[in-house]
């Protein structure tokens, strides 16, 4: 073997022990970084799997537009209504959380939130007129809007807080 060799042989050696002891630390550094998150997605996971669950899960009883559903409202022990633990109180969260599924993104003709320009003709119809199109439902040219956002569930004056909402927002 000549001297040559010898030193290929070294230096490809070297080489390869860099090569090893760099994968060894990427690798503990892998290893430190999942202990780091790898708990906090398990608890955020355990969580949204259990929200899920509850919305998928099948009503006792089903509210019907147009119908009487008063007799539908959840009654704690003695009797009294209780107020649904997520439902929204005010306005803006019911917004949030039911109307700006379609008004959000301008979804099957739902003028979009803070467009002035689709908002300024159904804001001259006046308020009155609003209020019973998302009251009652409303089928336009650009689509249809259902009774209460599908949110069959919130009172009349939560609606109307809604729509106020979003007037503000064009305006």
């Amino acid at each position: 073997m000549s001297k040559q060799d010898t030193h290929f042989f070294n230096v490809f050696s070297l080489v390869i022990g860099l090569l090893i002891v760099v994968a060894i630390a990427i690798f503990a550094f892998a290893r430190v970084v999942a202990t780091q998150t790898q708990d906090k997605q398990i608890v955020a996971e355990a969580a949204y799997s259990k929200n899920v669950a509850a919305r998928l899960a099948m009503p006792a009883q089903e509210a019907v537009a147009g119908q009487d559903n008063t007799a539908l409202a959840i009654k704690a022990e003695g009797g009294t209504t209780a107020a649904v633990a997520g439902a929204p109180t005010t306005g803006t969260e019911l917004f949030n959380q039911t109307c700006s599924a379609c008004h959000g993104q301008g979804i099957a003709g739902a003028p979009k939130a803070g467009d002035k320009a689709a908002w300024a003709p159904r804001i001259a119809q006046g308020k009155a007129t609003l209020y019973q199109h998302a009251l009652n439902g409303f089928q336009g040219k650009a689509g249809l809007m259902p009774p209460k956002g599908g949110r069959l569930d919130a009172s009349d004056d939560l609606v109307k807080a809604a729509v106020d909402h979003m007037v503000q927002l064009a305006q």
